[in-house]
This record gives C-alpha cells, structure tokens and sequence, in this order.
C-alpha cells in the first residue's frame, strides 16, 4: 500500500530517503496550516519506522495495522490540555519518562507532540533537554501551525519539513475517489484552502460547514456591532487561541474574496457558495478599504503567532472594523 498521504510528495520522498540510506534524524518538526497533513505523515513515519516490510509501510504487517488504529504501545500522541491545547511541562515529563523505556515491541518509540508551538514556555524549555540527548531508540515527531513561535533552540535539533497548502485538483481528485460528489467535492476544495484534512473532515461532517457558516455570520454581526459587543467579542474569543486563528484564517478568505470581487474577479474566489453576499458587499466597499482590512488581517495573524496578547491583537482588528463599517456608513449617507 506505501505511505497513506495524500499530496506532499517531496516529504515523502525525504523521509523514503532517510529510511533507505539508515539516516533517520532523531527529531522531526512537521510545520504548516491547521489540517494540512503533519499529524498524518508523523503516523505513516512511524509505521514505516517500525514495519517489518521490505518496502515500509505495508499496511499489513501487525505494527502497521496497531499503529494506523492507534493501539500500538511504541507510538503515542501527545495533545495538549484545556481549551488552548497547550501541552504543559507535566505532560513533556511524563513523556520523557516514557523516552526512558526500551521500544516494548516495534525498533523505535516514536513519541508525536501535536501543536507544540502552544506549548507553555516551561513545556518548552523541558522538551529541549529531549532534544539535546534523546535516547537512540526514540524518534520525536513535532506539529506546529507556526513554528516561529518555538525558541529557535527547539528548532534548530529537529529536521524541518514544512507542508505547504494541495492545488485544488488535488484534493478535489482525492475526495471525488473516495465517493464525495463531484460538485461537491469542487467546493470543499475551494474552501479547504489547500488543507487535505479539512477537506476529508468536511466530506464525512456536515457540522464543519454549519461552524464555518456560524463564524461567517458572526464577521456579519461584528460590522453591525457597536463597541461594547466587539469588546465583548474580543475577550470571549480570546481565550481560546486555536478557534480564534481558525477564525481569522476564514475572516481572511472572506475579505480576500471581496477584494477579488472588488476588482471584478470572482473566478478564483474561495467562498464560491457565498458569491451572492459577495457581490452585495463589493457594492458598499471599496477596493482601498477591502485592502487595508486585509492587511489587517495579516498582521493580527502575524501577532497570534508571537504570541501576543490576544485580547488585545483582536480589540485592536475589531477598531479597524469599526472605522471600516463607518466609512460605508458616510459612503452610503
């Protein structure tokens, strides 16, 4: 069967070569958007290291089958705790006891960190003593969206691949394979933004769409709001990391799809089921003020990666809002 991985290709291709030429790194930093694939090509890794198959990963052999049903002991995944799903120092300790052990049945422990650009500071320092000597019989698979948020001492002991966004026909071939209706499967291409598992998960879960439609209208709400329900917006929001920047990633589609309207453009629009919205709001913005929304965006986008104060990157993205929404107030008037 061979690595189970949808796109990608150049990964896979490295990873074939460190397995065939005995050069597996002891750390591996699997960075890029949410749901573009890392945690499934750390898994296939981890099969292939511990397949008994010529050619690993079969897919056959009783390691490969374990781990693709998460039961095998030699491999674990670690996600973080509470709301923010930030791995704490606790769990980076237990794991390092866990490192300690000898492989109960498989040639490696392969311990997975999922978003460990989340960690805390405390997890993180703990996690770079991992690094600096990790046992030989232990490989390390790290997930992060933004990996600049890792002190660069972390980064610099792992082998970097980072996963960039699938064409459209990609995806729209992959989903169109496994049964998805083509029309549909065109669509959830579009919106995946390049994210094969976003994609998959929206194929099989209708409630991915409803929470998408859910946070387009509340964007819709926010350009009405007064003051008070974007500062209350803002704190609520706030506290958890992962659901605001998923926010912000759709926000940005939605205002990059405007701009494309704005310039008489919706061939490559994203939100291609929300064309006629679209073209409303094209009518009451313009192009200078879809741009500087934009541009705001991005660099609220760049802040949640630095980790600052998210209360206050967002009051600061909803100001711009406000000004926006009265600029079409005195437009309209």
């Amino acid at each position: 069967m061979g690595w189970q991985v949808i796109g990608h290709d150049w990964a896979v291709a490295l990873l074939r070569r460190s397995l065939a030429t005995n050069r597996v790194a002891h750390a591996y930093l699997f960075s890029g958007p949410p749901h573009i694939g890392k945690t499934r090509l750390a898994l296939e890794l981890a099969r292939a290291l511990n397949c008994g198959d010529c050619e690993p990963p079969c897919d056959q052999c009783p390691s490969c089958l374990r781990i693709a049903q998460g039961t095998h002991p030699d491999v674990r995944i670690v996600v973080g705790e509470g709301a923010g799903e930030s791995i704490k120092i606790e769990q980076i300790r237990a794991l390092q006891r866990e490192a300690a052990l000898s492989p109960y049945e498989g040639r490696y422990r392969v311990l997975i960190l999922r978003r460990v650009d989340l960690a805390s500071n405390e997890a993180a320092n703990s996690l770079l003593k991992t690094l600096e000597e990790p046992p030989a019989h232990v490989v390390l698979a790290l997930t992060a969206v933004h990996a600049e948020g890792l002190p660069p001492t972390v980064v610099s002991r792992c082998q970097r691949l980072e996963l960039r966004p699938l064409a459209h026909h990609v995806i729209e071939t992959a989903l169109v394979e496994r049964g998805c209706p083509p029309a549909q499967a065109q669509l959830l291409a579009r919106l995946s933004g390049g994210r094969i598992g976003w994609a998959l998960s929206a194929s099989q879960d209708d409630t991915l769409l409803d929470e998408r439609e859910r946070e387009l209208d509340q964007l819709h709400v926010l350009l009405a709001a007064d003051r008070v329900d974007r500062i209350k917006f803002a704190l609520e929001s706030s506290r958890d990391p992962v659901a605001l920047q998923r926010q912000i990633e759709l926000w940005t589609t939605w205002w990059r799809d405007l701009l494309l309207m704005c310039c008489q453009n919706d061939r490559h629009i994203v939100n291609a089921d929300c064309i006629d919205s679209l073209r409303l709001l094209a009518k009451q913005t313009t192009l200078s003020q879809t741009w500087r929304m934009l541009r705001a965006l991005e660099v609220t986008g760049e802040q949640l990666a630095a980790n600052v104060n998210r209360r206050l990157s967002l009051e600061g993205l909803l100001l711009k809002l406000s000004h926006l929404q009265a600029e079409r107030s005195d437009r309209a008037g």
